[in-house]
């Protein structure tokens, strides 16, 4: 989180929740069967249950993941179940409070770790992200491990990133997923790869006898890539069939210039058919003005 926080976008450039349904009703019937909700955080958005509820009423719509900090989250619970919520994503770099404070800049741990504790007893499937940062939380890498032996949590180490606002060299990771999982294996010799699901970003690891696993993402590597499967709509319209290009266009102009359903899908075929083939064809296709260096608070994590 930036120091300063985040300037708040105007509510007439967001997408309206009847804007995000029909294009989620688009989506459903061009075949996409999963629709993650993300952010910053998500749940700070008003009447946000009310999309919730419209996303579960759609044909076609079989899960509703959310990625979320936690610090809000915990009065949301009840009503994510009811609507058929069953996975969580929980943004947590670290375990320990003090660097908690300075990574978030919020005196929100005791919070957070709260509902982490309740989404798993009430029967949720919850996943850890956790941005590996040189210097600042690799030490956390161990200790969170160590949580999948004995909680069926999912944690997943994801390499550093150009987005945070600032734009790093390339060349400056520190922590690659091949370093992550030396590190882990110097601890725990015991270590099983499991299967990874198509078009899974991660490779997946479970500790001998624990009740969880654990992941690798390659975020900057970009090893995925060519299993990729996602897209992404930002809260200004902006999609993004990766997330290092700037996007490809942006589908709430056409929207209210009037556009059918029909030439809305026909625009979104056509921007998966011209997808880059990776992350770093996607970045080079960038504008020279226009480097990879916002914050993920405005992409969506």
């Amino acid at each position: 989180m930036p120091e300063e926080g985040i300037k708040y976008v105007p509510k007439e450039e967001l997408l309206s929740w009847e804007e995000l349904l029909r294009l989620s009703r688009i989506f459903a019937k061009e075949g996409v069967s999963k629709v993650r909700i993300t952010g910053g955080e998500p749940l700070l958005r008003r009447d946000i249950m009310f999309f919730i509820k419209g996303l579960s009423e759609i044909d076609g719509i079989e899960k509703i993941n959310l990625t979320t900090n936690g610090t809000v989250t915990g009065k949301y619970l009840d009503e994510l179940w009811k609507y058929g919520v069953r996975s969580i994503n929980l943004s947590l770099d670290t375990l320990d409070k003090e660097r908690f404070f300075a990574i978030t800049r919020r005196d929100e741990y005791d919070v957070v770790m709260e509902c982490f504790y309740r989404m798993i007893d009430m029967g949720f499937s919850v996943k850890i992200n956790c941005v590996v940062m040189a210097g600042i939380n690799d030490q956390d890498i161990i200790p969170l491990v160590k949580l999948t032996q004995e909680l069926p949590v999912s944690v997943r180490f994801i390499e550093e990133m150009p987005f945070n606002g600032e734009g790093k060299e390339k060349g400056h990771l520190v922590w690659d997923y091949k370093k992550i999982l030396s590190e882990i294996e110097s601890t725990f010799p015991k270590i099983n790869k499991l299967q990874d699901p198509a078009n899974s970003t991660a490779y997946n690891y479970q500790l001998e006898g624990g009740q969880g696993s654990f992941g690798i993402i390659a975020a900057y590597s970009r090893t995925f890539c060519g299993s990729c499967n996602r897209i992404r709509l930002t809260p200004k319209g902006v999609v993004k069939t990766c997330l290092y290009d700037e996007g490809v266009f942006n589908i709430k102009n056409i929207m209210r210039a009037g556009a059918t359903d029909e030439e809305i899908s026909l625009a979104i075929y056509e921007a998966v058919s011209g997808k880059a083939k990776d992350g770093f064809e996607a970045e080079k296709k960038r504008a020279l003005n226009f480097p990879v260096s916002e914050s993920m608070s405005t992409i969506g994590g």
